[in-house]
């Protein structure tokens, strides 16, 4: 993004987004006023509404960035220029809506067009998301769990995303928003609009397939001793 895409106005919080705190396995919700009194601030362009907004979504959208893009680097530039176009597009945004859904619609786009212009770059997948970038397995565990099963859960979370990761981009969306994240069919509905049907049958065969590469990836560890 070049700097003349930046606005003057946009929040320091939002082009400096602190890594660590944006990082987090166990999402901790963060605590915002009701979300149409927020959407009225947000119109009358407070920008502190803006940090509130920014606060409380920015590590759902880089955790879907992530996920999206197997890469933290990535994510976490995507994120800033996310969070950007969000401010410069609020007087397009809907008071029928769910403020939520119209960041996650938005986060979406921003990722599938990313990974096309990776494509066209010769950027394949890329194995960030591997042992080096998971959580420490005391991290992980909280430090109370045994060695031996903290091991086997990081193994399953790296299989997990290995294979979401050999999905393509929109089963890889489909499957991110409801199964990782929890969304429910009506607000996939209406990020990604299409008809609930197509949603559900999508999202079949996306899981169908994601059962197929995990089988294979399983085999494929259980070949290499790991």
């Amino acid at each position: 993004m070049s700097d003349d895409d930046r606005e003057d106005d946009v929040p320091s919080d939002v082009l400096e987004l602190p890594a660590q705190a944006m990082v987090s396995e166990t999402r901790v919700p963060a605590i915002s006023p009701p979300e149409h009194l927020l959407i009225a601030k947000l119109r009358r362009g407070d920008p502190a509404a803006f940090e509130t907004l920014v606060r409380t979504h920015q590590d759902r959208v880089y955790d879907f960035c992530v996920r999206m893009l197997a890469d933290r680097e990535e994510a976490f530039d995507l994120t800033q220029e996310i969070f950007i176009s969000i401010h410069k597009h609020l007087d397009k945004f809907r008071a029928d809506a769910k403020l939520t859904t119209w960041i996650y619609r938005i986060a979406r786009n921003h990722c599938l067009n990313r990974l096309k212009y990776l494509k066209r770059r010769g950027r394949g997948r890329s194995d960030e998301y591997g042992e080096s970038n998971e959580l420490s397995i005391s991290e992980a565990m909280g430090g109370s769990a045994r060695p031996d099963d903290a091991v086997s859960a990081r193994k399953d979370r790296e299989l997990v995303h290995r294979a979401i990761q050999e999905l393509d981009e929109d089963q890889r969306a489909l499957v991110v928003l409801r199964d990782v994240e929890g969304l429910s069919y009506e607000e996939i509905m209406d990020i990604t609009e299409l008809p609930e049907g197509t949603v559900k049958s999508r999202l079949h065969r996306a899981r169908e397939k994601l059962a197929g590469i995990l089988m294979k990836l399983e085999q494929s560890f259980a070949d290499r001793g790991d």
